[in-house]
């Protein structure tokens, strides 16, 4: 064999070669997505004429179903009972705008396997029922119902766990949208709407909206003093009503302008308690940038939180940009300047305060049921991280008990029940404050014992504006969810 001949011999052997893994991709790796394509007509037709499994609260309430389409008795369309209530964790499943929320991440086991293939031919005739599966959230829908109804009208966000095992119990996000109106006649017109609406109704806020978290952050500011042994809850701090930033001419005031003990000096536990600006920004400086990004990171910062339905990371700096800025690691320690996180990210800080400084992964889907009624894919609480010690947990808790029993959170006492929180009211320019609050209840719970994490979000303060703030505004909705959950739990 003449070498052009080699040549061209090898050159087409290549070719094929080629050929053939790129056809056996797009048969198998890329086919899947090919399939599910909402531009491809024929697998939205195939996708019409297979029913999907429903999905159903943890009390058994069906919040997406498949009905038969009102245009065609052969194909299906999804419906939503409960319409805006859900939307944010079911999504939507439509032939336009494809799938989102469950529908999207358990879309495998809520579709049919009666596609028309050979494999399902095979099975149907051995006697497998390829039906879909159902699909049941650890929400409970007496708690999803309390916290859409204590939100009211603000936007905001509400994230209830069970601090033990990671479960969300409830999770709501405000505005919200009926995933109906996606589905049928109408849907291009209602997608577009929404996505136009400048109070950004399909924002899953809960999860993916970024805030500056405000007080609240002074709870990982705490906790890297605590690991460190740098402080202890009796730690004395200065206690001043205005502390002067190194290198500037401003200064960082307390929120009613006055001091927050007696002006000399005041314990870590009672700067906790009422929210003391002078007293963390002093401790935040004295901490330093690295030791505030390291703590804030092992909670979480900066990386998404593993969920069920998309997550959007919190965000700190790294420690290196800060340099010898001084006065941006005060701000920062008080939840302001470039710090923000999800209302998620500030329950899962909560919960690990809850459950001894280890952080579970939180976890939104608890089960399937096969046609036949098995239950399978039960969910199992994992560990996702280690935050702090025992020992900081549980002096963390105490100092937010102090914060309901004699501070700033005292707006969500409930008579007879230990709770500890946190406030939190973070200035946004031209815009009023965001106001927060973290809850534990009850605070003393016993290992064995039902308890539950709350975290509450009010964009600019809700209806009540300039002068909201996390006390106030957040705090009372945390209570009314928390009576809630006691109505229905034996304490």
């Amino acid at each position: 064999m003449t070498a052009p001949v080699r040549r061209t011999a090898l050159a087409m052997l290549s070719m094929l070669g080629i050929l053939a893994v790129t056809l056996t991709y797009q048969q198998t790796v890329a086919a899947s997505g090919y399939r599910e394509d909402v531009r491809n007509t024929r697998g939205a037709q195939e996708r019409a004429e297979r029913p999907r499994g429903r999905i159903l609260t943890a009390d058994g309430v069906v919040v997406a179903r498949s009905v038969g389409s009102p245009d065609d008795p052969d194909t299906y369309v999804r419906s939503y009972p409960e319409g805006e209530l859900y939307a944010h964790l079911t999504g939507y499943s439509t032939s336009v705008f494809g799938d989102t929320g469950v529908e999207a991440a358990e879309a495998e086991r809520l579709r049919s396997g009666e596609d028309g293939s050979l494999r399902a031919l095979v099975l149907t005739a051995l006697g497998a029922d390829l039906g879909p599966d159902d699909i049941t959230l650890t929400v409970r829908d007496d708690l999803q119902r309390a916290a859409a109804g204590a939100l009211g009208g603000s936007r905001g966000a509400v994230v209830v766990l069970d601090p033990r095992t990671g479960a969300v119990l409830a999770m709501v996000s405000s505005p919200t949208f009926d995933p109906n109106d996606l589905i049928g006649e109408g849907a291009l017109e209602a997608g577009a709407a929404l996505t136009a609406d400048p109070q950004s109704p399909l924002l899953h806020r809960a999860a993916e909206g970024l805030y500056p978290p405000g007080s609240t952050f002074k709870l990982v500011t705490a906790a890297a003093g605590l690991v460190t042994d740098f402080v202890t809850p009796s730690t004395r701090l200065p206690d001043t009503d205005e502390l002067p930033l190194p290198g500037t001419t401003s200064t960082i005031t307390n929120f009613d302008g006055g001091v927050c003990g007696d002006g000399d000096t005041v314990s870590l536990l009672r700067a906790v308690a009422i929210s003391c600006n002078t007293a963390f920004a002093d401790l935040g400086m004295r901490l330093g940038a690295e030791l505030l990004v390291e703590t804030a990171e092992s909670a979480g910062w900066n990386e998404p939180i593993p969920f069920d339905l998309d997550t959007t990371a919190s965000q700190i700096p790294d420690a290196a940009s800060f340099g010898d800025d001084l006065p941006a690691v005060a701000q920062s320690a008080l939840g302001q300047r470039d710090v923000r996180a999800t209302p998620l990210q500030m329950a899962l800080v909560a919960a690990a305060v809850a459950n001894g400084g280890e952080m579970m992964i939180p976890f939104l889907v608890e089960s399937s049921t096969t046609p036949d009624g098995a239950v399978a894919d039960l969910a199992e609480p994992r560990v996702w991280r280690r935050w702090i010690p025992n020992e900081a947990a549980g002096a963390l808790e105490q100092m937010m008990i102090s914060v309901v029993a004699e501070g700033s959170g005292w707006r969500a006492q409930i008579p007879g029940l230990t709770l500890a929180g946190k406030t939190g009211t973070a200035e946004v320019p031209d815009a009023p404050p965001d106001v927060w609050f973290v809850a534990i209840a009850p605070a003393d719970a016993a290992p064995e014992e039902a308890q539950i994490v709350v975290a509450v979000l009010v964009e600019a303060g809700g209806t009540v504006g300039e002068d909201a703030t996390g006390g106030s505004v957040a705090a009372p909705i945390a209570r009314a969810i928390i009576e809630a959950w006691l109505r229905t739990t034996n304490r």
